[in-house]
């Protein structure tokens, strides 16, 4: 009988303890998942922020382009300009 009893206690133990080596390798599981999910995330934000930095920066150089073309355009218009009152100047002086 007491053999019994020790057995069924023993069975009991290594039961127990199988439970605990499964927990602890599903507890193991869920943080391997759960750093991947994490990392993931860090990467796709960091590639958002990286996009975004390049679009500002196309943006940034468009618009330094149009206010180049903007400034060439201006001193082409005062170089006519300029032009036109000269030819008129000369004109008058010889009229």
């Amino acid at each position: 009988m007491i053999m019994m009893i020790m057995r069924m206690m023993m069975m009991m133990m290594m039961m127990m303890m199988m439970m605990m080596m499964m927990m602890m390798m599903m507890m193991m599981l869920m943080m391997m998942m759960m750093m991947m999910m994490m990392m993931m995330m860090m990467m796709m934000m960091m590639m958002m922020m990286m996009m975004m930095m390049m679009l500002m920066m196309m943006m940034m150089m468009l618009m330094m382009m149009m206010m180049m073309m903007m400034m060439m355009m201006m001193m082409m218009m005062m170089m006519m300009m300029m032009m036109m009152m000269i030819v008129v100047v000369v004109v008058v002086v010889v009229i």
